[in-house]
């Protein structure tokens, strides 16, 4: 079984091109279920047909369907109401009734990735296409099981002697959000496409994506730059003259984009709009030719790695930073806190280095690069 997340910045063309994988997967015989989670839920204009929250027959072997926490809060999720409310009793809250549960910050998110994860493991499907919100949320969505989990596994400690049913609650749920992360950081079950216009600030942000990504240890199966104008080998005239210099620009920014051993598809701008399984795969062929869709990228380095040097040790974070990013650097008790553009990670320090002390830490396009060295008394 895989899951394939489509992202990119809002109006890069992430939905078509997540449907038009879709219906190529299931015209080659693969049971495939495409959701979206974005909640401007434009899947079904892509597809041209209606769709619901739960999935409906597309073609032979193509499923779909719009995720929407309300309706999972609403209807699917009294478990999950009975376990929160018992927990806000269990702090001397109010029980929280499905409208108030909608507006939490994060619930509808996790609410969203983990009916992802449900469907995913139903057995029904071979491949679970999903068609994400715009970076910035998905981003938010992919962080949310390690930070809520994080979150509840510190408070849970901190929880008195008399709530320790709530304790045992918080422990449950952080446990399954953990199972959770699991599923997206593992590599030969989930993978990223990158979706993105070759324009320079769209790039960028892709760049800053790339490395927010790495952090969480989520891995990257492609990126793919959308739209681009044809070639004007032989025309002539003012219009043909637009396009050359229009695409000329558009090849100097994927020469500038540093991608790494992240493959990249190219996909030029089409006549007309893919509506309609037909139109997506034509746009599909375009996209992989006769590539497999669901080839694994062979996963990097380790995100981290520690090398003894004398009485130091070196820990090496291997991750794409973009020349311009922004770092910043802390120790937090056992855990090293790292921010790249705004993007933050705690990780857990092996108990080797919980002795020592930082006293240098370089960057480089590869990564950043962090000196311990022993505390002495």
């Amino acid at each position: 079984m895989r899951v394939l997340l489509f992202t990119g910045k809002g109006g890069v063309g992430k939905t078509t091109l997540a449907a038009a994988t879709a219906a190529l997967l299931a015209g080659r015989g693969q049971r495939t279920l495409v959701v979206s989670t974005d909640p401007a839920h434009s899947l079904a204009d892509a597809l041209a047909v209606p769709l619901g929250p739960r999935p409906s027959p597309v073609d032979t072997a193509l499923h779909a369907a719009h995720i929407d926490a309300r309706t999972l809060v609403d209807h699917s999720w009294p478990a999950l109401r009975e376990h929160l409310g018992r927990f806000a009793a269990g702090l001397g809250l109010a029980a929280l009734d499905a409208e108030e549960l909608t507006v939490l910050p994060g619930v509808d998110e996790m609410l969203a990735l983990t009916e992802v994860a449900r469907l995913a493991r139903t057995g029904e499907w071979d491949v679970v296409v999903v068609d994400c919100g715009p970076t910035a949320e998905t981003l938010r969505l992919l962080a949310l099981p390690e930070a809520i989990a994080a979150y509840l596994d510190r408070a849970r400690v901190r929880l008195v002697a008399d709530l320790r049913a709530v304790a045992a609650m918080a422990a449950d749920l952080a446990a399954h959000l953990a199972d959770l992360r699991s599923l997206l950081t593992d590599p030969a079950t989930t993978g990223v496409r990158l979706v993105f216009t070759p324009e320079r600030l769209v790039a960028a942000e892709t760049r800053r994506t790339l490395a927010a990504l790495a952090l969480r240890d989520i891995h990257v199966d492609a990126l793919i730059a959308n739209r681009l104008v044809p070639r004007a080998r032989r025309w002539q005239g003012p219009a043909a003259a637009w396009l050359r210099a229009r695409r000329s620009e558009q090849d100097a920014v994927l020469s500038d984009l540093d991608t790494g051993s992240v493959p990249l598809h190219l996909v030029e701008h089409l006549a007309h709009e893919p509506v309609g399984t037909t139109a997506l795969l034509d746009l599909a062929t375009h996209l992989y030719g006769d590539k497999d869709p669901l080839t694994i990228r062979p996963p990097g380095p380790p995100l981290l790695s520690i090398t003894p040097d004398g009485p130091d040790h070196l820990l090496r974070l291997t991750l794409p930073l973009p020349e311009t990013a922004t770092l910043d650097l802390a120790r937090i008790g056992d855990d090293l806190a790292i921010t790249i553009d705004g993007v933050r990670r705690l990780i857990a320090l092996p108990a080797l280095l919980h002795p020592h002390t930082i006293t240098v830490a370089e960057s480089d396009p590869t990564g950043l690069l962090v000196r311990f060295a022993p505390e002495h008394p």
